[in-house]
C-alpha cells in the first residue's frame, strides 16, 4: 500500500468553497482502480490549510491510473484553482518492521 501525503494550502476566503467542491472530487477517485480510501483533515490552527491523504494499492495506480485518466481532468478543474502555492505531493510506504 502506497500514502500519498497532499498539504493543501488554500486561497484565503476560499475554504468553504474548496470544501463544497471536493465533497463532488471525492467521489471521483474513490472510484478509481487501486483507490482504497481517503482523509481531508483541516488544520486547527491554520483553517486555509488540510492535509489529504490518499491510501493507493500502488505507485503505478495513482501517477498513471488517477493522474493519466480523464476522471482527473474533472477533479482537477474542480479542486486545483483553490491552491496557493500549489501541493508538493509526496509517497511514503510502510516499513515492514515498523509496527
Amino acid at each position: 500500500m502506497i500514502l500519498e501525503v497532499a498539504p493543501l494550502k488554500i486561497r484565503p476566503g476560499q475554504s468553504a468553497d474548496f470544501e463544497s467542491a471536493f465533497r463532488i472530487a471525492r467521489a471521483i477517485i474513490a472510484s478509481m482502480p487501486g483507490y482504497i480510501s481517503h482523509e481531508l483533515q483541516r488544520c486547527v490552527e491554520r483553517p486555509d490549510e488540510y492535509i489529504l491523504l490518499v491510501r493507493w494499492r500502488s505507485l503505478e495506480d495513482h501517477q498513471i491510473g488517477f493522474r493519466q485518466s480523464p476522471q482527473y481532468q474533472q477533479w482537477k478543474q474542480l479542486l486545483h484553482h483553490f491552491y496557493d502555492p500549489f501541493p508538493t505531493v509526496l509517497h511514503y510506504e510502510v516499513l515492514a518492521d515498523s509496527g
